[in-house]
């Protein structure tokens, strides 16, 4: 018979079981701790100590917490339908946010590990439920408020070497990123031109249940940003990605996914979670939305086509042409055809996606103009900047 290997473990256990299997299996085992997971088809009346011979506890979370220090790991012992895949999955993102490892048959979660980061002021992090959480908005505008910032951004198409983002970054600068071949729409460039603020631009490949890249250079990355020398270092998480890195404080933004199971583990993490309006979230979380504006003013009689990644509008602006297909290509190419039969003279866009490699050259072949949108966060009914500030360590 496979016996599952030795380290101090807490068992979680069932009564969908015959109890000598379980007790059997438990003698094996060792556990410093028992945790009975409910069901009842294969017990009989009577105590669960006398039943699996040693105490039983009967709170899963409970344990996790009071005994993570004692234990390395928790292996599963329970089935369906006491514990079907969702509980599984909920309380395995508990215990790696505990620093355990889950055990399961066919399965073995370990806690990420996250580098120290050798510079003394304060670090902090944005990251997210998932993908298109407003990480990129909340981050940059956080950054403003901060004193002497650098944000480090972790992206899909980050450059190979972390690079430095000075303020003032232009279109031509970002289109001459774009005929090398490099991504001219990635966070960190976007950072830089909306925020105004030194990024350092770093990648990542892979994402793991609990926010682990498969690779990254984001290590590399903090230091770059270290050597110069700012007040704060702001790392910005890459779709349900976690910077790996140690860090002071972090926020974390609730999306759409936040009911999946793992979204617990990065709201766990969190040392203040906002989640945006509509999205699903634990009771009393504080909501934020974003508000699309012109980074810049535009000129009355511009004859606009706007293009972002969702939102359909954009403050004080009245477009020809709207196109929420930023993120689409097949159908971002309908809608530049619809703004040039408009004759529109001014491209309006956020800068994500295709923003560059496909919006900017179409506007600069047609002779128009390109003009960049900037998502504001604002508290719904809180104050927003009150709260990131008390983030400050």
């Amino acid at each position: 018979m496979r016996r599952v290997h030795e380290a101090p473990a807490i068992a979680l256990i069932d009564g969908e079981h015959h109890p000598g299997v379980v007790r059997d299996a438990l003698d094996r085992l060792g556990p410093v701790a028992v945790v009975f997971c409910g069901g009842s088809e294969k017990l009989r009346p009577g105590s669960l100590d006398d039943r699996y011979g040693r105490p039983v506890r009967d709170d899963p979370e409970a344990t996790l917490r009071e005994l993570a220090a004692t234990a390395v790991r928790v292996v599963d012992l329970a089935d369906e339908p006491p514990l079907p895949a969702s509980a599984k999955l909920r309380l395995a993102a508990l215990a790696l946010s505990l620093g355990l490892e889950y055990e399961a048959p066919g399965l073995r979660l370990r806690p990420p590990r996250y580098e120290p980061v050798r510079f003394d002021g304060p670090k902090l992090a944005v990251i997210g439920t998932g993908k298109r959480t407003g990480k990129t908005a909340v981050a940059g505008y956080w950054a403003t408020l901060l004193r002497d910032p650098v944000v480090v951004c972790m992206g899909r198409g980050g450059p190979p070497e972390p690079r430095v983002a000075e303020p003032g970054v232009s279109v031509q600068d970002l289109m001459a990123l774009s005929d090398t071949g490099e991504h001219a729409a990635s966070d960190y460039l976007e950072d830089a031109l909306l925020a105004e603020v030194r990024t350092v631009g770093c990648r990542r490949v892979g994402g793991g249940l609990a926010g682990e890249p498969a690779e990254s250079n984001v290590v590399d990355g903090a230091a770059l940003a270290a050597s110069l020398g700012p007040g704060t270092i702001l790392f910005e998480g890459s779709g349900a990605c976690i910077p790996p890195v140690e860090v002071d404080r972090t926020l974390c933004l609730v999306g759409p996914g936040a009911d999946e199971p793992f979204a617990d583990y990065r709201l766990l993490r969190a040392d203040l979670v906002l989640a945006a309006e509509g999205a699903p979230a634990p009771p009393g979380t504080p909501r934020f939305r974003l508000r699309p504006e012109p980074k810049d003013s535009v000129p009355e009689d511009a004859r606009i086509a706007l293009f972002t990644t969702g939102p359909d509008r954009c403050e004080g602006v009245d477009p020809l042409v709207v196109s929420t297909s930023l993120a689409h290509r097949a159908e971002l190419a309908e809608d530049l055809e619809r703004a040039a039969a408009e004759r529109c003279d001014l491209y309006l866009t956020e800068l994500k996606a295709a923003a560059i490699d496909t919006v900017a050259v179409a506007a600069a072949s047609r002779g128009a103009g390109v003009a960049f949108v900037r998502n504001r966060p604002l508290g719904v009914g809180f104050d927003l900047d009150a709260e990131l500030l008390k983030l400050m360590p």
